[in-house]
């Protein structure tokens, strides 16, 4: 039997209709109006729906156990706005709870006027890495750490000697990423830097997303655009764009393939959580561990 078996088949399916169902509690207890009209924006880690009136956006956990994260991102999100950071702002300084998921307001941001680039993400993170720690207890960037509870909310639907084979891959790196020597100084990162967390919006850039901030290997914020133009197809020309701006290419690190090994396994288990019910992340999960179990690097693989 499998180890996780008991936490697995306590997972409460998270989708559109459960997500809204959170919302509409956590309205309540904000004091917002009933959110009938929102939009879904995301569904993944998170579910986030813009309210429409008020201009809010809601960003719901899919589970319980990330009330801390959430309180972190809002103290990070206060820190950076003292910091002339932009970044997006609470509309609500802590997070509520509905049926025990952690729900974080915030203001919304205006309409993009283009799609956000990697050199647009490039100058974001080099203010970001200047900064001093913060006075937060922000934590490591334990990208690994989620690996199980994302495989066990799979359970059943993902062949369990992928699953095995992803956990085992997990500890492999978890004792190699801990052994690394970082070629820049540690600090805060973002934790997913990725141009998908930025809204070019017509004061210029915005990063969102800081969920995962935390005090780490600087690295670890570049590896995530390298992986990108190594797996989902990043043009070449965007991401030297990228390093030019940020003033330097982590794939020259010996470290690096040790940090992408770690950042692919986290990102193939990510999608498990996905694959109850979808036959599309169900897909994506078969090519992305195939391309893993066969040391294929360079098999493209598409976001989900």
């Amino acid at each position: 039997m499998d180890r996780n078996a008991p936490e697995e088949s306590a997972v409460t399916a998270f989708d559109e209709a459960r997500a809204r169902e959170l919302l509409a509690g956590a309205c309540r207890t904000a004091g917002l109006p009933a959110p009938d009209g929102a939009r879904l924006l995301a569904l993944g880690e998170n579910a986030v729906l813009d309210l429409g009136s008020p201009a809010v956006v809601a960003k719901i956990g899919r589970s319980p156990g990330l009330l801390a994260r959430a309180e972190r991102e809002l103290a990070v999100a206060g820190w950076l706005g003292t910091r002339s950071v932009p970044v997006v702002r609470p509309w609500h300084t802590a997070p509520v709870t509905a049926d025990g998921h952690p729900v974080t307001f915030w203001h919304r941001l205006p309409e993009a006027v283009r799609p956000a680039r990697p050199a647009d993400l490039a100058p974001l993170l080099r203010t970001l890495h200047a900064l001093p720690s913060p006075g937060l207890p922000l934590g490591r960037r334990d990208l690994l750490a989620p690996v199980d509870r994302w495989l066990a909310a799979a359970a059943g639907h993902v062949d369990p000697k992928d699953a095995a084979f992803l956990r085992d891959r997990k500890e492999s790196f978890v004792t190699a990423v801990a052994a690394l020597t970082p070629h820049l100084a540690p600090g805060v990162v973002h934790g997913d830097a990725l141009p998908r967390n930025v809204r070019v919006g017509p004061d210029g850039p915005v990063l969102l997303d800081l969920e995962n901030a935390c005090v780490d290997l600087r690295e670890h914020d570049l590896v995530v655009l390298a992986l990108g133009h190594d797996r989902y197809g990043v043009p070449e020309e965007d991401y030297r764009a990228f390093t030019d701006a940020y003033g330097w290419d982590v794939r020259e690190w010996d470290g690096f393939a040790v940090l992408r090994g770690a950042r692919e396994t986290a990102s193939a288990a990510w999608v498990a959580q996905q694959v109850p019910g979808n036959p599309a992340a169900a897909a994506e999960f078969r090519r992305r561990v195939d391309s893993l179990r066969d040391g294929l690097t360079s098999v493209r693989w598409y976001p989900f």
